[in-house]
């Protein structure tokens, strides 16, 4: 069985850091893109960072330049360095793996970002 455990969440300042990690267990293979994903009360969840196999990355304009996402395919982990945060950061955020027979969720943990 698959499981993706996220952590690295927390209450943060305006302007501070966290890194967020995401660690798949279980039968996962032939892995060619993860991501992570947000989701604000009351908004949908949206794709903000995205990393391929071959280390190609993309990412939402929101984050783009604040955010770094990093993966290693062989240790099965995606993580989400997060810097100069601001209150419309906060949100659960996700990790998804994907591989050529399916797609991986994790639990989800909360950022918050207030003073």
């Amino acid at each position: 069985q698959v499981q993706l455990v996220e952590s690295g969440g927390g209450l943060v300042q305006p302007g501070g850091s966290l890194r967020l990690s995401c660690a798949a267990s279980g039968n996962i293979f032939n892995i060619y893109y993860m991501r992570w994903y947000r989701q604000a009360p009351g908004k949908e969840r949206e794709l903000i960072a995205g990393i391929t196999s071959g280390g190609n990355t993309n990412y939402a304009d929101s984050v783009k330049g604040r955010f770094t996402i990093s993966g290693d395919n062989a240790k099965k982990q995606v993580n989400l360095q997060m810097n100069s945060l601001k209150p419309e950061d906060t949100a659960v955020y996700y990790c998804n793996i994907a591989t050529i027979t399916g797609g991986y969720w994790g639990q989800g943990t909360q950022v918050t970002v207030s003073s």
